[in-house]
C-alpha cells in the first residue's frame, strides 16, 4: 500500500443527496486503505434530512465552517473562504478534493492560495444551466473558469458534464476526467421484493409500481409524471406511483394529486435513508427520471441495479445509462404525452422489462462500484503527487 496520503473533502453541505453520497463514498474508500481524511462542510439543514446523521462513518473527521453555505452571501462567502485557507494552513494536507459548486469555488481558491499539492474538483452538475437567469449563468461560468485555472485536475460524474464546460470554456477537455459515480451495487443487485414492506405502503397485490426516487423540489420533473398519471391510471387501473423523497413541493403537489383525483393511486415514503433505497427499488416495475438537471442519475442507476428499467428525458448523464431501448426508453424532454405512452409500454410487457431490467443490470454493476471509484480517484491523487 502507498504511504497514507493527508486528504480534506470540501462540500457545502451534507444532505441525503447524489454527491453528498458520493464524497462521503470516497471517504469511507480511502479511510479503510489507511489514509487520513477529513470532511469540511457547512451547516445541514431542511427537508432534505442528514446524511451524517443517517449513514456515520466511524474514523471520518467532520469539520463545520459554518458560513460554507450554498446560497451567494458574499460577506459569508469571503469568511468561509478564509476559515478554508486558516484550516489548509495549519493541517498540511496533500489533496484538497471540493465538490459541487459553491464549495468547489471557494475551496479550489484556498487550496491553490495555500499551495495545497494537489487541487482537484468533481462536477457533480453544472451551477450554469437553461433554467435560470442568464446573468447568474454569467456569473458561475466565469466563477468557475476562474478556479478551473487554480487546480490541478476536475472530475466529471459524467461525459456529459465535460463537454458542457468545455463549450462554455470553462477549461480545455485535457483537465478532466470522468470518474463515474460510486454506490453500493451489492444491496441493490441483492434487494428482494418484500411483500411486508408492499403492505405497509398500502400497495395492492396485483397492483404494478411505477418507481421515482428524487427530493421534492424544483426541475426533478414530477410534474410530468403528474400529467402523466391520468392516462396511465385509466389503462392500468391498480398501478401505484411510489414517490421516494421529501421537500418543499410536497403540499404542493398532494394538492394536485387531489384535484386529479388520483390520491389512492400516490405514495410518499417521505425520506428514505440511503441504506434503505434498495427496498424500495426493489418493489419497481418501472422507474421514471424526468429531472431537467441532474449530472449522473443515480436513482437511475440503482434502479437498474435493481433490474429495473428505466424512463427519462437526454439530459445531461442520463442517456449514459438510459441505453434507449436497450436498458429503458428516453421522451423528449418535457413531454408527458411520451412519458405516459413509454411507462404504459413497459408496464404491458413484463418480458421486455425483465430484458432491460438485465441488460442494465449488466452495464452497471461493475461502472459505479464505490470501491472502483475510490481506487481510481487514489491512483489520480498518487499521480498528480509523482508517488
Amino acid at each position: 500500500m502507498p504511504d497514507a496520503l493527508r486528504t480534506c473533502h470540501v462540500i457545502t453541505r451534507m444532505i441525503v443527496g447524489g454527491a453528498q453520497e458520493n464524497t462521503l463514498l470516497t471517504c469511507r474508500d480511502h479511510l479503510e486503505k489507511g489514509h487520513e481524511v477529513v470532511l469540511v462542510t457547512g451547516p445541514t439543514a431542511g427537508p432534505e434530512g442528514k446524511l451524517l446523521q443517517k449513514q456515520p462513518l466511524p474514523g471520518l473527521e467532520v469539520v463545520e465552517i459554518p458560513d460554507l453555505v450554498r446560497e451567494l452571501r458574499p460577506p459569508a462567502d469571503w469568511r468561509a473562504y478564509r476559515d478554508l485557507r486558516r484550516l489548509f494552513r495549519e493541517r498540511q494536507f496533500d489533496v484538497v478534493h471540493t465538490h459541487a459548486s459553491k464549495a468547489g469555488i471557494l475551496g479550489r481558491l484556498a487550496a491553490w492560495r495555500e499551495k495545497v499539492p494537489a487541487v482537484v474538483h468533481t462536477v457533480h452538475g453544472q451551477a450554469f444551466h437553461p433554467y435560470q437567469a442568464a446573468w447568474r449563468n454569467w456569473l458561475y461560468i466565469a466563477a468557475e473558469r476562474y478556479a478551473a485555472r487554480r487546480c490541478h485536475r476536475i472530475y466529471a460524474v459524467a461525459q456529459a458534464m465535460i463537454d458542457q464546460c468545455v463549450a462554455a470554456k470553462v477549461a480545455p477537455a485535457d483537465k478532466y476526467k470522468v470518474v463515474y459515480s460510486g454506490m453500493d451495487m451489492a444491496a441493490f443487485s441483492g434487494a428482494k421484493p418484500e411483500g411486508e414492506l408492499r403492505e405497509s405502503l398500502g400497495i395492492p397485490p396485483e397492483a404494478l409500481i411505477v418507481g421515482k426516487v428524487a427530493r421534492l423540489f424544483e426541475l426533478k420533473g414530477h410534474e410530468y409524471l403528474l400529467q402523466a398519471a391520468p392516462a396511465i391510471v385509466a389503462r392500468f387501473p391498480t398501478v401505484r406511483f411510489l414517490l421516494v423523497g421529501d421537500g418543499n413541493l410536497r403540499g404542493e403537489l398532494e394538492a394536485e394529486i387531489a384535484r386529479l383525483g388520483l390520491a389512492e393511486h400516490f405514495i410518499f415514503t417521505g425520506l428514505v435513508p440511503p441504506a434503505d433505497v434498495c427496498r424500495y427499488t426493489a418493489l419497481m416495475h418501472v422507474l421514471v427520471h424526468l429531472s431537467l438537471r441532474e449530472g449522473l442519475p443515480r436513482t437511475v442507476v440503482q434502479a437498474l441495479a435493481s433490474g429495473v428499467p428505466a424512463i427519462g428525458f437526454p439530459l445531461d448523464g442520463t442517456p449514459e445509462v438510459i441505453l434507449n431501448g436497450e436498458t429503458g426508453l428516453l421522451c423528449p424532454t418535457g413531454d408527458a404525452v411520451a412519458v405516459g405512452e413509454a411507462v404504459c409500454d413497459l408496464l404491458a410487457d413484463p418480458e421486455r422489462r425483465r430484458a432491460m431490467g438485465a441488460a442494465g443490470q449488466e452495464l452497471v454493476l461493475e461502472r459505479f462500484s464505490w470501491q472502483r471509484m475510490g481506487q481510481v480517484l487514489e491512483q489520480e491523487y498518487l499521480r498528480l503527487l509523482g508517488r
